[in-house]
């Protein structure tokens, strides 16, 4: 006999499977382009399909009289670096194929605009990109590198977090190279398997001296791409693709920054905080949508991180202090991923105030699968589960 948990563990892989079915069967026949489309992201109340959404957002004071211009995400990233080389002399682009305008074409046109001696290629080499990258910025320019997927991180996994993350430190602040900006798409993407799909935020997390940053839209897009440009640390800029061509908003087309390192409330709530980043957001957005239709009162509020590194601790505790119960959701693996970082400070702060054991959603401890990432990514089905999990504990 299966015990009662074995039975309804069973029924959400069937509902699982049935979903993924439905979708499979609704496509269009048609290949999915080389970043994937998310369904959903057109009708999110996250997205400012606006321009008096946009502009209405406090974080774009600076810019409120702006024209706004219709954007998805990779267009946004490409308007922000053509404004970072357009307003500083000292800024190059580099990377695999960044010349011919990149894999998902966020560097299109730039080089023919301000020429191949600032926007060029460069070898397979990512060890190489990264290093060339620390040598500009030790010398005052401000290189912006790209790896072509987060995936390729690795071998320049000594280059970031034992030269860029310490160059300051070692030198007694006498040199730094805080104009470095390391930009990389990574997360699922619906076909990309092993070497495609990973999200490698919390290998750096571990790292003094580095800031990393998870933009979810196009407005965050070119505010936190152009923020971490001009900071004076070297970031991580971690880039969902499979929003590059989801997401569309009116993006202000004048400059502007967005702050690093600051967490915002998406949606409010007095029940569950529910704490994602990147394209998760849009995830649980169906999840919460779903829990309030399906136990009516509920109220979840809904926080976007936004920074990895620093993270805001305060705001995410603020929330629980309110809630009493907390949900973190992330497409990297369970172990090791930087929502149990999470789940510890706030159990640490919010001790007293919890309702319910810290719930996470992640990816699982396996290598990232290719006919069943739809069973390995947090979807709709699995964060909802733990939804109601929490809320009958």
């Amino acid at each position: 006999m299966l015990s009662s948990a074995s039975r309804n563990a069973a029924s959400r892989f069937r509902s699982s499977v049935s979903l993924v079915k439905r979708n499979l069967a609704s496509s269009s026949g048609s290949p999915p382009p080389a970043e994937g489309f998310m369904q959903g992201v057109a009708t999110s109340k996250f997205i400012k399909a606006t321009k008096e959404q946009a502009l209405a957002h406090p974080e774009l004071a600076a810019v409120k009289n702006s024209e706004t211009q219709k954007m998805n995400y990779f267009t946004a990233v490409n308007d922000a670096l053509a404004t970072a080389l357009a307003t500083d002399d000292k800024a190059v682009i580099f990377g695999e194929d960044v010349g011919f305008g990149g894999v998902f074409r966020c560097t299109i046109g730039l080089a023919e605009k301000f020429g191949k001696e600032r926007v060029f290629n460069m070898p397979l080499t990512e060890q190489g990109i990264i290093g060339f990258g620390i040598g500009m910025a030790a010398v005052g320019h401000t290189p912006i590198a790209e790896i072509q997927f987060a995936d390729y991180v690795f071998p320049a996994f000594d280059q970031i977090v034992n030269e860029a993350a310490k160059y300051r430190y070692r030198s007694g602040n006498e040199f730094n190279v805080g104009g470095l900006t390391i930009r990389m798409p990574c997360n699922a993407v619906g076909h990309g398997a092993l070497y495609h799909s990973q999200s490698p935020e919390a290998y750096f997390a571990h790292t003094p001296g580095l800031k990393i940053v998870y933009p979810r839209s196009p407005i965050q897009a070119k505010g936190f791409l152009l923020a971490a440009i001009r900071d004076p640390n070297p970031v991580l800029v971690m880039e969902p693709k499979i929003l590059y061509r989801s997401a569309v908003e009116q993006v202000p087309v004048d400059d502007f920054v967005l702050p690093l390192g600051k967490a915002e409330v998406v949606k409010e709530g007095k029940d569950l905080t529910v704490v994602g980043w990147g394209a998760q957001l849009y995830v649980l957005e169906h999840a919460v949508q779903e829990a309030e239709k399906r136990m009516p009162g509920l109220s979840i509020e809904v926080i976007d991180l936004r920074s990895i590194l620093p993270w805001d601790r305060d705001t995410v505790e603020k929330s629980v202090n309110k809630t009493g119960r907390l949900l973190i959701a992330h497409e990297a693996p369970h172990t090791g991923g930087f929502g149990g970082e999470i789940a510890a400070a706030i159990q640490e702060r919010c001790f007293l105030k919890l309702e319910a054991p810290i719930a996470r959603v992640c990816g699982w401890d396996t290598p990232f699968p290719l006919v069943y990432e739809k069973f390995y990514v947090p979807g709709m089905i699995r964060c909802l589960d733990e939804i109601e999990r929490v809320m009958n504990y």
